[in-house]
């Protein structure tokens, strides 16, 4: 062996973040090659390890750029440096793969084909050209084809596609874009792409003919499933709307919105309004579906977005995608350049991902299917953003961002949290990671929940089994039985609904333990005192797993509970009593409603009989849409609040916004709506226009949350729940909160809504365990100790 190379240093880094399955060793190889250093580069289940060794000023440049030029879908969180002693000199190489008995590295997700693949796609020149799998180290697969860790090709669903000669060559060479892609294949050994009936029989159209037989399809009004990175979509003509009404006929969704893909940026603007901001959301390598402002000529069917002004677009991001949407060379096939692009699945029911889904449940919902032999081990959805000033607003955190983490700042034990009824999400924390998982959706049947623990299932076994167990307090959610389940030791800890919303806003900004005063708005929660919340304000001090309620919407009954949600004219008649307004033929939720239903509305009110009270800011939104006869029942969660947003969105790009009184605020923090309802009622009553009065209606509720929040003076003011979902809303609360002084916290990582309670509820029981094993006794139950059997408490 050679004696060191005189004044030679070596240096030993663990690094840890997204650093596999995302070019990360061949960078490094690069770099230290680049830099003339000996050493060594290679994975384990816990990081990336590497030692380099060379003159002390490379090593320093070389630290540098370790972080600075690393690839461009890496994220290093950690760079844990060690000493060693100078050994031989020599080359640098890329060792394999090995196990670690310790902590797990970090999931990449998927993403969207990058533009170097998306070149070869349609170069003619090129072996990959026309490849339905086209893919490298910076784009493809990932999340959604690992069935185990460290992420190495045997751990994938790409096992059993031997290589080639040629993509072999590449997968080893450390120069090649390809290096340890573990989804790399070409034509000659990759996954097949093939045209089938929807029940089974297979056609013998495969590659372009498989896309060309697609194509006629759709343009005949067909409905196609399409396979796609984490579960099979249904597909139609965009501007066909007898396809359209058939799709939501199979799909059993009357009213919900549908997804477009399109072309690119120049058919997108044809569709909607596209400005710079959101031209970078779309073509982000996350690939979300987008919420834009619709054009009004735009060439959609009404049956896609029905009564709703925006529309959620989203760009090819796997390359069948790309094929699907070009024509096929030599094939006069129609090309579309949007298509419908939604869940093949019923509503309510788990995304369609395995073989064996496709051959029980496509068969009732398309006509053909677009299908290819490379298994889904993970089922994702597709994530869904707004744009509001400028700034990703997350609506679903999905395929393009889970499961990657959210850095808690603080070490705690491992958390299971398992989020809530609507829009549910889980969380597993490890050390001071919180990893989110994609979206699950609503708990309301048998096969949600077992999807669910399937999730569970899986994320526990790849990054270990929890110490503890979160879940909402609520004692009828489904979520909360499925912890009740998993808790072993103990039962789980309880989280109050609205106190991990405010407690999420603060994980994902790495502010855990900053006072703030959490606006936590949204339709129904359940609260410390066994009513109905939903409409809160909340002070949280150093201690973030405790809170005290400080102000709130003032309660009203909710006659029927799910019945009042379903029929906004429920509760227009609940606050116009509440407002002391006569309930006359005039008001539209009085023409609405059936007489025997308005009957038994008065007599459950005069009795009190199932009238929960309720603070709930969701059901004054379908309150003030009923009132301006903007809608009567819903056919989807949150549709009436959505068309009323529109409709205070025309009034202030009209100027046309009607005086009405504004909230009573009183000394308790106590939000009363009842001078706005009145006022609305009047102005009506006068023949001011309905635009006029529901933008007065959202400029009243974020004048009233400054007031109930001033009076001490600035501080940091965070908005969450999923009325913040609402542009409107958000823009002017937040608007009107710094001009006050206030610092604002608003969501850019996990959703406002019920999709982001699980980081709340993980990051209440860290800190609550933390609080545990800082106290020396366990306080009597009357000083509302955080502990695990029992609600975390306000304090």
């Amino acid at each position: 062996m050679s004696a060191p190379a005189t004044g030679a240093v070596r240096r030993r880094a663990e690094v840890t973040g997204v650093v596999q399955g995302v070019g990360f060793r061949p960078f490094v190889h690069r770099l230290a090659t680049e830099l003339g250093l000996a050493g060594l580069v290679g994975n384990d289940s816990a990081a990336v390890f590497l030692e380099v060794q060379g003159p002390a000023e490379a090593l320093d440049e070389f630290g540098r750029r370790l972080r600075t030029d690393a690839p461009p879908l890496a994220r290093i969180d950690t760079v844990r440096w060690t000493g060693l002693p100078a050994g031989a000199g020599g080359s640098f190489r890329i060792d394999g793969s090995r196990g670690s008995g310790g902590a797990v590295t970090v999931v990449p997700p998927d993403v969207a084909t990058c533009d170097a693949c998306v070149g070869e796609l349609f170069d003619l020149a090129d072996r990959r050209y026309r490849h339905p799998f086209v893919t490298c180290t910076d784009c493809g697969p990932r999340f959604t084809i690992i069935r185990a860790l460290p992420y190495d090709r045997p751990s994938t669903t790409m096992a059993g596609f031997g290589m080639c000669a040629r993509c072999a060559a590449e997968y080893g060479d450390p120069g090649d874009r390809r290096f340890h892609a573990q989804p790399v294949a070409c034509p000659d050994c990759g996954p097949t792409l093939c045209y089938r009936a929807a029940d089974g029989e297979h056609t013998g159209h495969t590659g372009d003919a498989a896309i060309a037989a697609a194509q006629r399809a759709i343009a005949a009004g067909r409905i196609v499933a399409v396979k796609g990175l984490g579960g099979y979509h249904l597909a139609c003509r965009a501007d066909d709307g007898s396809a359209v009404a058939e799709l939501r006929r199979r799909k059993a969704r009357s009213a919900k919105p549908f997804a477009v893909l399109v072309r690119d940026l120049g058919v997108a603007a044809a569709h909607a309004v596209v400005g710079p901001d959101e031209a970078a959301v779309l073509g982000s390598a996350q690939r979300p579906i987008v919420l834009l402002d619709r054009r009004h000529d735009a060439p959609v069917a009404a049956g896609v977005a029905p009564g709703n002004p925006l529309l959620g677009l989203l760009l090819p991001y796997t390359p069948v995608h790309h094929l699907l949407l070009a024509p096929v060379p030599g094939d006069p096939a129609p090309v579309p350049d949007a298509v419908v692009l939604t869940s093949a699945n019923l509503s309510d029911e788990p995304l369609c991902h395995t073989d064996a889904d496709a051959r029980d449940r496509l068969p009732a919902l398309c006509d053909a299917v677009l299908d290819h032999d490379r298994p889904i081990e993970v089922p994702c959805d597709d994530s869904v953003v707004r744009v509001v000033d400028g700034a990703e607003l997350p609506i679903r955190r999905s395929r393009g961002f889970a499961p990657l983490p959210v850095d808690l700042g603080i070490d705690g034990p491992r958390v299971l949290a398992v989020g809530g009824e609507l829009k549910n999400t889980f969380c597993l924390t490890d050390g001071r990671r919180a990893f989110c998982s994609a979206h699950v959706g609503d708990m309301g049947s048998l096969d949600t929940a077992l999807a669910f623990d399937r999730a569970v299932e899986r994320l526990t076994t790849l990054r270990g089994r929890p110490d503890r167990i979160a879940a909402d307090l609520h004692p009828g959610y489904l979520s909360r039985q499925r912890a009740e389940r998993y808790a072993v030791d103990h039962p789980p800890d309880l989280v109050q609904h609205h106190h991990a919303h405010v407690v999420s806003l603060l994980a994902e900004h790495g502010r855990l333990g900053t006072p703030v005063v959490g606006v936590a708005f949204d339709g129904t929660g359940y609260g410390t005192d066994g009513t109905v919340w939903g409409g809160e304000i909340l002070r949280l001090g150093p201690d973030s797993h405790r809170f005290t309620r400080i102000g709130h919407l003032a309660p009203v009954p909710l006659p029927g509970g799910d019945a009042a949600v379903r029929n906004p004219w429920r509760m227009a008649l609940v606050h116009a009593r509440a407002a002391g307004v006569d309930r006359t033929d005039e008001l539209a939720p009085v023409r609405a409603a059936p007489a025997d239903e308005r009957a038994l509305l008065e007599s459950q009110l005069d009795s009190g009989t199932g009238c929960v009270p309720t603070s709930s800011v969701g059901r004054l939104f379908d309150a003030v849409a009923a009132l301006l006869d903007v809608r009567h029942r819903v056919e989807y969660e949150g549709q009436a609040a959505i068309e009323l947003e529109a409709l205070a969105r025309d009034g202030i790009a009209r100027s046309e916004v009607a005086a009405v009184p504004g909230f009573d605020v009183d000394a308790g923090g106590v939000l009363d709506p009842a001078p706005v309802i009145r006022g609305i009622v009047a102005a009506l009553r006068d023949g001011v226009p309905a635009h006029a009065l529901a933008a007065a209606f959202h400029l009243a509720l974020a004048d009233a949350v400054v007031r109930a929040v001033g009076g001490s003076g600035p501080c940091t003011v965070g908005l969450t729940g999923g009325a913040f979902q609402n542009a409107v809303l958000l823009r002017e609360t937040r608007r009107r909160l710094g001009s006050a002084g206030h610092e604002v916290l608003v969501h850019r990582v996990v959703p406002p809504n019920d999709g982001g309670l699980a980081l709340g509820q993980a990051a209440v029981a860290v800190l609550a365990a933390r609080a545990d094993r800082s106290r020396p006794e366990r306080p009597a139950p009357h000083h509302h100790d955080a502990r695990p059997g029992g609600p975390i408490p306000c304090a």
